[in-house]
C-alpha cells in the first residue's frame, strides 16, 4: 500500500514557520534553545512526533497559542520523526542556522509564512513527507522597479544599508 496526499498547514495570522525532520526526542528542548539564544524574547510554540516509544507529540515554546498551532501542525502531517517551530516577532532567518545546528536537526523542509501543502506518503507502516510547496509558483521575471523594490524591502526589514 502506498497512499500519496497533501496536508495544508494552518499556519496562524502573522506567524512564519520552520518545518524539518529530526531524529531524538530532545529534538524539542535543543530547538527551544537556539530559538530562545537566537532571538531574546521570541514568542514560539515547537513541536515533535515521536516514532517509536510511546509516540507521542512532544511540545514546548513560550507562547501557548503558537505552541498549539506547531503540536497541530505535526499532528495534521502525522509523520514520524518531523518538528514544526512557529514564531512571531523574528522571522526564520533570524533563528534558522541555529535550528540548522542543532545536532537532532536532518533536514528543513520551508522556513516560511506563505501557505504550505506537506507531500505526505503514507504506507503500511506509517507516513513520511516528501516534500512541500511553499507558496505560489511564479509569475514573471524581476524587471528593474522590482528590483527596487526587493532592495526597499530589505532596508525596511532591516537586513540591509
Amino acid at each position: 500500500m502506498l497512499n500519496l496526499h497533501s496536508v495544508q498547514l494552518l499556519i496562524p495570522d502573522g506567524a512564519n514557520i520552520v518545518l524539518g525532520q529530526s531524529h531524538f526526542i530532545k529534538t524539542v528542548e535543543d530547538v527551544f534553545e537556539a530559538m530562545v539564544n537566537s532571538v531574546p524574547g521570541v514568542q514560539f510554540g515547537v513541536a515533535f512526533n515521536e516514532a517509536s516509544g510511546p509516540r507521542l507529540v512532544r511540545s514546548d515554546g513560550t507562547n501557548d497559542e503558537l505552541q498549539a498551532a506547531a503540536r497541530a501542525i505535526v499532528g495534521d502531517v502525522g509523520a514520524g520523526h518531523i518538528f514544526a517551530v512557529v514564531m512571531r516577532g523574528a522571522f526564520p532567518i533570524n533563528v534558522l542556522r541555529a535550528i540548522k545546528d542543532v545536532p537532532e536537526v536532518c533536514n528543513i523542509f520551508c522556513a516560511t509564512a506563505n501557505p504550505v501543502q506537506v507531500i505526505v506518503a503514507e504506507t503500511e507502516q506509517g507516513r513520511g513527507v516528501l516534500g512541500v510547496v511553499d507558496g505560489s509558483s511564479p509569475l514573471g521575471i524581476e524587471d528593474a522597479d522590482n528590483k527596487l523594490q526587493r532592495h526597499d524591502m530589505l532596508r525596511k526589514f532591516g537586513y540591509k544599508r
